[in-house]
């Protein structure tokens, strides 16, 4: 059945929606899981970047996850007091701006990565001369992936850099297995469970040098959590970063999470502007309002004059800015509206300053903020 009713009152289209009731049951059913597995949530909210959304995240969190410090910025302003960043800072102005932080807020613990020697450096520079202090996880990685130490014998001349820096301290081990192409072949399983394992024995080689009461170790995205929290070593704070459980999906999340009862939370709604050929209809939304980067949207609901037809026969073959092209149409008429489900929820809050949030019979606007 559709999430959205096909009379809501819209002044433009297309337009993003959002089932409140849905993301509610998410964050709700994600508390329960991290909770099971002896973790603790720190949602990465680069996913949605929206307020109320965070808001309902984080009475159930222990902190929260992001990418970059402008949005470690706005969580402090949503009321966040833990954050990490899942991300290398290495940049002297981002730096600084991590220290403004941490000073003008003084219960504020901000953690961060670093991978190398030069990494250590910079965020080092930038909090040599202040009494707060930057807590730093170090990075395993994979190779061929993107950051994180490649080999765990590099790990202990990495983590007596840290510990040599006026200003930061060892806090813990991240890694991170969602790199891994989103299937569940025995294959992919066994390089994601080998990352994982990696990371496990890098914390146990420095389990005697972190210097915080409680060691954090962080990983599991949305795709692949459950073979995270099979390699969670004793005594540390395992810390869970996921952010598209949230909006789920209706493609590579609904194909590969391992968590039963997670519902699509977002649709674009559109409208159908032409039916050029037979069995072709171009709609009003392309690439500049839905996501495509892992697979075109699916076409979930169908409407006409208020009313919610029989469920779309249509296939998403092309996108341009601000077309789609649907072949296999069906019944699809010009003036129609249909609604969009989308691949890969991190790629559509960006493309919106607005979003229709609806709640029962209630809608109000909610604004992602980047």
């Amino acid at each position: 059945m559709p999430t959205f009713s096909a009379d809501l009152h819209l002044t433009s289209l297309p337009q993003l929606l959002l089932d409140v009731n849905a993301i509610e049951a998410n964050i709700a059913l994600k508390e329960q899981w991290a909770a099971k597995h002896s973790m603790v949530l720190a949602p990465h909210i680069k996913t949605t970047m929206t307020r109320e959304i965070i808001h309902r995240q984080l009475p159930g969190s222990w902190g929260v996850t992001v990418a970059t410090p402008a949005q470690a910025a706005h969580a402090v302003g949503w009321g966040a007091r833990r954050i990490l960043i899942a991300n290398e800072v290495v940049f002297p102005p981002l730096v600084s701006e991590l220290r403004r932080l941490v000073e003008f807020n003084p219960s504020l613990e901000v953690y961060c990565l670093a991978d190398s020697s030069a990494a250590v450096s910079a965020l080092a520079h930038g909090f040599e001369d202040t009494d707060r202090q930057l807590f730093v996880l170090l990075d395993v990685g994979i190779p061929s992936g993107r950051t994180g130490i490649r080999y765990a014998q590099d790990a202990p001349a990495l983590a007596a850099a840290v510990r040599d820096s006026r200003g930061l301290r060892l806090a813990g081990i991240s890694a991170y297995e969602g790199i891994a192409p989103n299937v569940r072949t025995p294959e992919n399983l066994a390089v994601i469970d080998a990352h994982c394992r990696t990371a496990m024995e890098v914390f146990a080689t420095l389990r005697d040098r972190f210097e915080v009461e409680q060691p954090l170790f962080s990983v599991g995205g949305s795709a692949f959590q459950d073979r995270a929290a099979g390699f969670l070593p004793e005594g540390s704070l395992n810390v869970l970063r996921s952010g598209c459980y949230v909006i789920h999906d209706h493609g590579t999340y609904a194909d590969v999470s391992p968590l039963p009862g997670l519902r699509a939370a977002a649709v674009v709604r559109a409208v159908v502007l032409s039916v050029p050929e037979e069995g072709q209809a171009i709609l009003g939304a392309g690439k500049r309002e839905l996501a495509y980067d892992a697979g075109l949207p699916t076409l979930v609901a169908h409407h006409r004059d208020g009313s919610t037809l029989a469920e779309p026969t249509g296939v998403v073959v092309r996108l341009f800015d601000h077309h789609a092209v649907v072949e296999n149409s069906g019944s699809l008429q010009v003036g129609d509206t249909v609604d969009l489900g989308i691949s890969h929820p991190c790629s559509v809050f960006d493309r919106w300053r607005t979003a229709l949030a609806v709640h029962g019979n209630a809608t109000e606007l909610w604004h992602p903020q980047f």
